[in-house]
């Protein structure tokens, strides 16, 4: 009775909280926030200057007691606080516009497959603090799943592999469960220091990490393309110190990345090979869906078809499915609750 009448008041919210960006999905409204999970901090007051999109302009370019620190690595908590701050931002941001007497909201949020109960309860903690009723946890690929409509509680196969900034997490689905996983830290964020490697080993240049990751997205492949791209790396010469132009193209990027690129297709192909035969056989027929932003390297989609001779297909809009995913669960938490995480923590007595 209490459930519903708080329903009434607070808005309900789904949030895939990334190690690169942070969407937020509002029951009955749909995805309202999608900012990067950066936090400036200055370092002299503890006092948090800016979050998200204000953030991430300040990277690279603040005073040495102002740092734009991402509170979040490989998908896990890594400063709680500021973490904190930045859901209770977010949070603030949602209910603004509200006049309810009762906004604190009932929160689902995405999180890696095999983290550990530590990491869970951090997540957990984080969003009370920040002001949520209640917390459930549901793993990213099962997140990603449900928001690319994929039939998770049926008795059928289906394989999704959720390529983030921080992690890969790489599930084979049946009946509402994980049935084989794997999840490694090789995403997007391990793709962009693989160019920075590059650049420095090759040309002696010195290059930021939005230099990279722009290089990445401009001309980054994982397999061989039509038609040569290219686009000019801009850094630091390491020998004279002075600022450095040199024109890169896809082979040479594809080159930079194509270990982590390789390690991320054997874990598939890892998973495929631990997969019953009965949903191996679902999985050639539906193919192996791809989804978060990492699922938008130009070529991933034929490399890992080619490795594991099972078509490959990317989810409609891949970088919101997790937070799309959350977002089903919200509109019907008792029907699905079978695909949320349970945790070892019991809720403490009320006295």
């Amino acid at each position: 009775m209490f459930n519903g009448f708080f329903g009434l008041f607070s808005k309900d919210i789904g949030i895939d909280l990334g190690t690169a960006n942070t969407l937020v999905y509002v029951k009955g409204r749909g995805i309202v926030i999608n900012e990067p999970s950066v936090v400036a901090v200055n370092q002299k007051t503890g006092q948090v200057l800016a979050i998200g999109s204000e953030a991430k302009k300040m990277v690279g370019r603040t005073p040495a007691h102002i740092v734009a620190t991402r509170p979040l690595v490989a998908g896990v908590i890594s400063d709680f606080e500021v973490t904190e701050q930045m859901l209770r931002y977010f949070f603030e941001k949602v209910h603004k516009e509200s006049f309810s007497i009762l906004p604190r909201p009932r929160v689902v949020i995405g999180i890696p497959t095999g983290v550990t109960e530590v990491e869970k309860r951090a997540v957990e903690d984080a969003a009370r603090n920040a002001g949520a009723r209640e917390v459930y946890l549901i793993e990213e690929p099962m997140a990603a799943a449900i928001g690319a409509r994929l039939p998770v509680q049926e008795p059928i196969g289906n394989m999704i592999v959720d390529i983030g900034g921080g992690t890969t997490d790489v599930a084979l689905i049946s009946l509402g469960g994980i049935v084989t996983s794997r999840s490694l830290r090789i995403a997007g964020d391990k793709l962009s220091d693989d160019i920075v490697r590059y650049a420095r080993d090759e040309f002696k240049l010195l290059l930021g990490e939005r230099t990279a990751e722009e290089i990445k997205i401009g001309i980054g492949s994982a397999h061989e393309l039509n038609e040569e791209l290219g686009m000019p790396m801009r850094g630091r010469d390491l020998i004279s110190g002075l600022p450095k132009e040199v024109i890169v193209n896809d082979f040479q990027i594809r080159k930079a990345m194509s270990h982590s690129v390789q390690l991320l297709v054997n874990a598939i192909k890892s998973a495929v090979e631990e997969t019953p035969p009965e949903l191996l056989a679902d999985v050639m027929n539906r193919g192996i869906i791809l989804a978060g932003g990492g699922s938008l390297l130009r070529g991933l989609d034929r490399l890992i078809s080619e490795e594991t001779k099972i078509p490959v297909k990317i989810a409609e809009d891949p970088l919101t499915a997790v937070v799309r995913g959350t977002g089903v669960v919200l509109e019907d938490i008792d029907a699905l609750n079978e695909v949320l995480v349970t945790t070892q923590y019991e809720k403490a007595p009320s006295w």
